[in-house]
């Protein structure tokens, strides 16, 4: 091999001629230059694509650790403000559990007081409620909406309990006026043997007046009271022989004269119907018999307006 060299335009060109062993040494040296440069290239390459995934995964990494923090925290924010609504339902539930008890009892009382024992009150006693099937497309159930609801209930539910309480009032007053206003017969198994008013006095004969009603009839007949009230006398009194005396109250005042045993004593309280003597015939008196009055506000009144006589 035959390399010529002309180091410029005015100097003469230089052979140099090489053999082929030199050819193949120069030509291994070149291969072996271009192997390493190609494997120095390569790793070099390498390594910059290795910093570049390194430099892309981190910034993936940042990424996806900010929306996942993003989301772990608007997880728990909703897991609190659906235990928080759960706590406000649990707490709007008890507080109408309590209404709905209220009522209930109060419902009883007054069915009772009224006498309506076919209306039954509780929860084992829902009332009757129905209609159509509700649609698919019906909006689901928010609790915001649902707590207003809880609210508008629980309003109209204290709106009933204050109703409710002042109709138990009122039919406590009627019912504790029906028991205090006489109304009755001192003595059922007794008979009207003198009328309130004018009459001929049946020991002297004269005309005098008669302040209440005789009732005769066997000796120890149980006699009741009229009326629920409190025992204001309970003993010997003059004219009348064995008095009872009951306050009941608005100025009504009853007696029962002549027993034979009085039952009650003085600041006892009886109740209407309850029996509070016995028949007989002490004091001023011909034979066995309830002598019995009525005074409102100190004056005497007829019996027979307030008393059945059946």
């Amino acid at each position: 091999m035959q390399i010529i060299l002309i180091p410029n335009a005015r100097k003469e060109s230089t052979n140099l001629t090489l053999g082929i062993y030199s050819v193949l040494g120069l030509f291994s040296v070149a291969t072996v230059v271009s192997g390493l440069l190609f494997h120095w290239g390569y790793q070099y390459a390498r390594g910059q694509m290795a910093e570049i995934l390194s430099s892309i995964r981190t910034q993936t990494s940042a990424v996806w650790e900010h929306d996942m923090a993003e989301q772990r925290e608007l997880l728990n924010k909703t897991r609190i403000d659906a235990e928080e609504s759960l706590d406000v339902l649990a707490s709007r539930l008890s507080l109408l559990q309590g209404h709905v008890m209220r009522l209930d009892a109060l419902g009883s009382r007054l069915a009772s007081m009224a006498k309506l024992d076919d209306i039954q009150f509780g929860v084992e006693n829902p009332p009757g409620m129905g209609g159509p099937a509700p649609k698919a497309d019906d909006a689901p159930v928010i609790i915001p909406d649902l707590l207003k609801t809880l609210d508008d209930l629980e309003l109209t539910l204290d709106d009933r309990e204050e109703k409710l309480s002042a109709m138990e009032s009122m039919l406590i007053n009627r019912t504790l006026q029906e028991q205090t206003l006489p109304g009755g017969n001192p003595s059922k198994n007794g008979w009207i043997s003198s009328l309130f008013g004018y009459r001929t006095d049946p020991l002297n004969g004269k005309r005098e007046f008669h302040e209440g009603i005789d009732f005769a009839g066997k000796l120890g007949t149980p006699i009741t009271a009229v009326a629920a009230g409190i025992v204001t006398w309970s003993g010997p009194r003059y004219g009348y022989g064995n008095l009872i005396e009951v306050s009941h109250g608005k100025g009504y005042i009853t007696r029962y004269a002549h027993n034979s045993k009085n039952l009650v004593t003085v600041g006892e309280k009886v109740e209407k119907g309850e029996v509070i003597g016995l028949m007989g015939s002490s004091g001023r008196s011909t034979g066995p018999h309830v002598h019995f009055e009525v005074l409102h506000y100190g004056r005497y009144v007829d019996p027979r307006q307030y008393l059945s006589l059946k």
